[in-house]
């Protein structure tokens, strides 16, 4: 189902969803409903309900019975069970909670599209969202003061990666399409400029920050990745891509490894204590199609790619040249939505990604939701969907918190 036409300036809301308590809808109470969506003609609109409790969030899948975690301990305890037994029941009742997810908050910040998401490191309840008008907000929705705003240029300012600082978390990183990769405060000053490209022509695409080595690094759309130290000093500028770089992530438990993604259709992995040139990566991995982002797990033994079609890989540490676990997933690309970037839970082997219904994907279904996605990471196996008919756009970036227990989601349209 082809997305309808929006005007840019039409709000676009950031979607948190939180676990409740009532009743999920089953799959066929939703049917109707989904007929309608598919039904509506070009005179309706959806109704954006800023800052509004919201409740019916439905799963499309009925989890299998799970093991008691309390049994799995004692048994773990006793030396009955071991810990990988132990850490698959946890994640399935984890997946079987997920039946009273609901819809907690929502907002509509933005004139124009949402571009970026991030979650603050330390405070389970405050994430910050980035706009393609270089806006920034700074949102604690565990508490009723009004989100801190940071006014951004407009037009050529769109805010392409969006990092807290891990030395102070008062502070953020942006790349920005306005050609500066930057720290920044909640009061709007601009503290350090790291890159400028003093051009329009060249703008930064992404961004990641390291604690561990104080090492910030950035990617532009030319192929260039900078790498800089937390002071600013710029350590290597170097064309590691023939095109446009869409993501870069230091891995979180060796921080010297440095995967890249591009539209040139390869991931590539990097030593950074070796890098000399684009000939130096330690593995190029070659996509059949453009790469919108490339995560390692938070174990840092796995890393998540995803294209800009209809494929997640999964590539393992210990060879990272062998054949990935490949999972079939509508997530095509357009110009005018927020790249679809499939993402880690924070203490699960499980996957999270937005589903963009495709009619040519193999296994299309007639009146198909664009639901939330929850896949193993293991098995590729689809554990649950989620999905809520007041909030029926194509949801580009889905992150949970920290902690693992609530999930920020963004539509990208």
């Amino acid at each position: 189902m082809a997305p309808r036409k929006r005007p840019e300036t039409q709000k676009t809301p950031e979607v948190v969803v939180r676990p409740k308590s009532r009743r999920s809808r089953s799959p066929r109470e939703l049917e109707p409903e989904a007929k309608k969506l598919c039904v509506k003609g070009p005179g309706s609109s959806r109704r954006f309900d800023s800052g509004c409790l919201w409740a019916g969030l439905a799963s499309l899948q009925v989890p299998p019975s799970y093991t008691s975690i309390v049994r799995a301990l004692h048994h773990h305890k006793l030396g009955k069970a071991a810990w990988p037994s132990l850490q698959q029941g946890l994640q399935q009742s984890f997946v079987h909670s997920l039946a009273s997810y609901r819809i907690f908050q929502k907002a509509a910040p933005f004139d124009r599209r949402a571009t970026s998401l991030a979650w603050h490191p330390t405070h389970p309840s405050t994430l910050a969202v980035g706009s393609k008008g270089g806006d920034i907000m700074l949102w604690n929705f565990g508490i009723k003061d009004k989100p801190t705003f940071i006014k951004g240029i407009g037009a050529g300012g769109s805010v392409t990666g969006l990092k807290f600082n891990p030395l102070d978390t008062n502070q953020f990183f942006t790349s920005s399409m306005e050609g500066t990769t930057r720290l920044q405060d909640f009061k709007g000053n601009t503290l350090r400029v790291f890159t400028s490209s003093d051009t329009c022509n060249i703008w930064f695409c992404s961004l990641d920050v390291s604690a561990r080595s104080r090492m910030v690094v950035t990617g532009d759309n030319v192929g260039h990745v900078i790498l800089l130290n937390m002071d600013g000093r710029e350590l290597w500028n170097l064309r590691m891509h023939k095109k446009k770089v869409t993501h870069v992530a230091l891995n979180p438990c060796c921080d010297w490894l440095l995967a890249t993604a591009s539209v040139d259709q390869t991931v590539k992995l990097w030593d950074l204590r070796q890098v000399k040139g684009k000939s130096s990566c330690l593995h190029s991995l070659l996509h059949s199609h453009p790469v919108n982002a490339a995560c390692f797990s938070p174990d840092g033994a796995q890393l998540l790619t995803t294209d800009q079609k209809s494929e997640l890989r999964v590539y393992s540490a210990s060879q990272w040249d062998c054949p990935p676990s490949l999972i079939p997933h509508p997530h095509r690309h357009f110009q005018h939505l927020t790249p679809i970037k499939a993402t880690w839970h924070p203490r699960y082997n499980l996957i999270v990604v937005g589903r963009y219904p495709d009619p040519n994907f193999k296994s299309c279904t007639p009146h198909e939701l664009r639901t939330i996605d929850v896949f193993d990471g293991s098995s590729g196996k689809m554990m649950y969907q989620l999905y809520d008919p007041e909030s029926s756009g194509i949801i580009s970036l889905n992150e949970f918190n920290p902690m693992g227990d609530t999930l920020a989601s963004l539509m990208g349209e």
